[in-house]
């Protein structure tokens, strides 16, 4: 199945983040179409029948979560998750720095149809390229009157304001982000309420992530009828799937929802260099359960993939060839969860840490006797114990790695080591 490029079109073109490059490629006719023709109520219903889901990793209906705001309370406001911490991820790295206009014109609709006057974009403090790429995109867009008082001539305002964060992994949760916005430590929420009733500043508030806001403007053009006719019955659309790990062809690439896995990797991304085996893939970040060459024909689709035992979650494929330790591969994924727990709550803190000194020793060469069931019992006092869902995936590569590895583990405490030579530490 060949790639169908929707948010990746003309991705290519030379100086396509430039607004006048990007109005010769049709940019910002949708906005144009939108306040022209469209009232803030259609134009949610019309995402709601695209069946467009977030694509930041949970994959909720789009236009529900739009729905759910009250519409007697103002203000309002639209904030784009463009944090984009997920291990693995970068595809809303590449919409920014390529395609900032595309993004802009989402959050403009978005803004639009949900009556907020004001949105930021939340953008992750590693990218500094990408925060001048916007602030300059959003400078453009003000000037040649997309953006500011009356747009298009309409009755509608919108300012958009840029915000870096400071590289904390925790505040791509979304009530975390909030928090960090408002100038506060980037800790998690208790919910409910829900930003939308008591999101920023307390008032109504829409989070969505930079590939769902650049989605918006081909659903408004085209249609929701011909957005929900791609992909699934369920999973309707196309996805940004970013592959890496060991394939010929790293990189992103945008497919309909419910391609197979097993073609994704070896059609799209030319396969595994020297015509190795895979040993494990992690299908969706690395907060999803890894599968293994058993589950390649699974179509990478919310349901399917959830039916596989794991998660589409953001789209992120990494894969690993029959040379890797898979002991080594959770330890890492476990190091980077322990880093950036927020501290909040017991399990997450000290559970995590916890992990990491049980797999220092298994890797050592130290290991005791027990030791899986040790790693497994503080997994299930991390898991749903937790503050927020960073404890639920800090413990998911630990649980799927026994679950398919667990003659590894074995070998790593009765010898010392394994016959995998590929340590991913």
């Amino acid at each position: 199945m060949p790639e169908q490029k929707i948010l990746l079109k003309d991705i290519e073109v030379e100086g396509l983040d430039d607004i006048e490059v990007y109005r010769k490629h049709g940019g910002y006719e949708s906005l144009a179409k939108a306040l022209k023709e469209h009232t803030p109520d259609e134009l949610v219903d019309f995402v709601k029948r695209s069946g467009l889901r977030g694509r930041g990793g949970a994959g909720f209906p789009t236009g529900m979560k739009w729905g759910f705001l009250p519409k007697d309370v103002t203000p309002k406001f639209l904030v784009c998750n463009a944090d984009e911490g997920e291990p693995g991820t970068f595809k809303d790295h590449l919409l920014i720095d390529k395609k900032p206009h595309q993004l802009i014109e989402g959050i403009a609709i978005s803004s639009y149809a949900i009556g907020a006057n004001k949105a930021f974009i939340y953008i992750r403090g590693e990218f500094a390229h990408g925060a001048q790429v916007l602030e300059k995109a959003i400078d453009q867009a003000r000037e040649k009157g997309y953006l500011g008082e009356k747009i298009l001539g309409s009755g509608f305002d919108l300012d958009v304001v840029v915000h870096r964060g400071a590289g904390a992994y925790i505040c791509g949760e979304e009530t975390a982000l909030l928090d960090s916005l408002e100038g506060e430590r980037g800790d998690p929420r208790l919910k409910p309420p829900f930003p939308a009733t008591h999101g920023l500043y307390a008032k109504p508030t829409v989070v969505n992530n930079v590939e769902t806001l650049s989605t918006v403007p081909h659903i408004v053009l085209n249609g929701p009828d011909w957005y929900a006719g791609i992909g699934t019955e369920k999973s309707k659309g196309t996805k940004l799937f970013c592959i890496s790990g060991h394939v010929n062809r790293s990189g992103v690439y945008e497919l309909p929802l419910g391609t197979p896995l097993r073609e994704i990797i070896y059609e799209h991304a030319g396969g595994i260099p020297e015509d190795r085996k895979i040993r494990a893939v992690i299908p969706g970040g690395s907060s999803t359960a890894v599968l293994t060459e058993a589950h390649l024909d699974t179509p990478m689709d919310y349901e399917s993939v959830d039916e596989a035992g794991s998660q589409l979650g953001s789209g992120a494929i990494m894969v690993m060839d029959e040379r890797t330790c898979m002991v080594s591969v959770a330890a890492r994924a476990t190091k980077f969860y322990r880093h950036e727990s927020c501290g909040k709550c017991v399990p997450c803190r000290e559970g995590t840490d916890w992990l990491c000194k049980i797999y220092g020793r298994i890797l050592r060469g130290t290991g005791r006797d027990g030791d899986i069931e040790v790693l497994l019992d503080l997994c299930d006092n991390i898991y749903g114990q937790s503050f927020c869902p960073l404890g639920d995936g800090a413990t998911i590569p630990i649980t799927s790695s026994i679950q398919y590895f667990r003659d590894e583990y074995e070998q790593h405490i009765r010898e010392g080591t394994c016959e995998y030579p590929l340590r991913i530490m």
